[in-house]
């Protein structure tokens, strides 16, 4: 009886009452038929024959409630365990969730030139990067300057990083906002080699990697990004991950090298900033590959760019319609790592 009593109830719906019935109702019933025997003065052949009921009742029971004697029921042809609500194949499980901390250190193919984790720590608004973060991060546009749709609309949307940038609590905080008819937005740089002047993080093929998360703010977006150092666009190309308005799903752009018109190539994540997540690009010889926390999204292999460029966490707005007034929160980085293609 303890191995029948240990039996969980089947996956499906009414298995918890089921099980409860069964101990609270059945087992309780069992019992008392056979204290009822004991009490008619029935023999030892009657108490086995008691016992035996006892058990195969409880088994039938057991049966009915979608228990198995001999432990969880056997796959079907299609190898699924047969519980409801599951697709025939498919095995019940936790998503994994990525390690959330700062990798540190060289990984194979990859040789890490920088990381940051912001814990040295906090910078009011106005001052970042300041001394605690000066050697490592640039602001790299000073304020009023206009924003990629800030070029076509006269200046309505621009960075100002001493109205978005911080530090604190270990991460850097940028709050999007907008002042007198201005939406603002930031696009910080780290600083690979400090001494050299902008631009300050120039790699040949690299592997970048973000953690982040975002309120929703419709109207600002990102478009963290490698931009060339020739600055000769669409024809010497640019990656872009995450890019996306703040308010909706993010997704990796290729905008493929070699030609004098913008072509891009899209990965969608499928993801939204609301949540922490890790972004991961990939930019070897011939080839961009996206990650989203550990897990590969997407390649592309067309028009990939193959001069020097550098990357820019690049935060604005209004590229498909600005935010309203009143629209304002924070966008948080918690660390960035950097590798060069070995």
């Amino acid at each position: 009886m303890r191995g029948l009593l240990s039996c969980r109830a089947a996956g499906r719906p009414g298995g918890r009452a089921d099980r409860a019935l069964f101990r609270g109702g059945s087992a309780t019933t069992l019992g008392a038929m056979h204290k009822d025997g004991q009490r008619r003065g029935k023999g030892a052949g009657t108490s086995r024959q008691a016992r035996t009921a006892i058990v195969l009742v409880a088994a039938l029971a057991l049966i009915l409630s979608g228990c198995s004697l001999g432990g969880p029921a056997a796959p079907g042809p299609s190898g699924a365990s047969g519980a409801a609500g599951h697709t025939p194949g498919a095995t019940p499980s936790m998503k994994a969730q990525p390690d959330p901390r700062m990798p540190v250190g060289d990984l194979p193919g990859w040789r890490q030139v920088f990381s940051e984790d912001f814990t040295e720590g906090n910078v009011p608004v106005g001052s970042f990067p300041g001394p605690l973060y000066s050697a490592k991060w640039s602001v790299n546009y000073v304020d009023g300057t206009p924003d990629t749709a800030g070029q076509q609309n006269g200046g309505r949307s621009g960075y100002y990083p001493s109205k978005v940038l911080s530090v604190k609590d270990g991460v850097l905080d940028m709050y999007l906002h907008s002042e007198n008819g201005v939406s603002m937005g930031a696009a910080p740089a780290p600083k690979l080699l400090p001494g050299n002047g902008r631009p300050y993080d120039s790699l040949l093929y690299g592997r970048y990697s973000v953690r982040f998360r975002s309120e929703s703010l419709p109207g600002f977006k990102t478009a963290w990004l490698l931009w060339p150092d020739s600055g000769v666009w669409p024809r010497d190309g640019e990656i872009d991950y995450p890019e996306g308005d703040l308010s909706k799903t993010f997704y990796g752009a290729v905008h493929q090298a070699g030609s004098n018109q913008d072509i891009s190539h899209n990965i969608q994540s499928g993801a939204r900033f609301t949540s922490w997540h890790i972004a991961t690009t990939e930019w070897s010889p011939g080839k961009v590959e996206f990650f989203l926390d550990g897990v590969s999204i997407g390649v592309s292999t067309v028009g990939i760019p193959a001069g020097r460029m550098h990357y820019i966490l690049q935060t604005e707005s209004c590229l498909t319609g600005c935010p309203a007034p009143a629209t304002a929160g924070h966008l948080q980085v918690d660390w960035v790592a950097i590798w060069a293609k070995e």
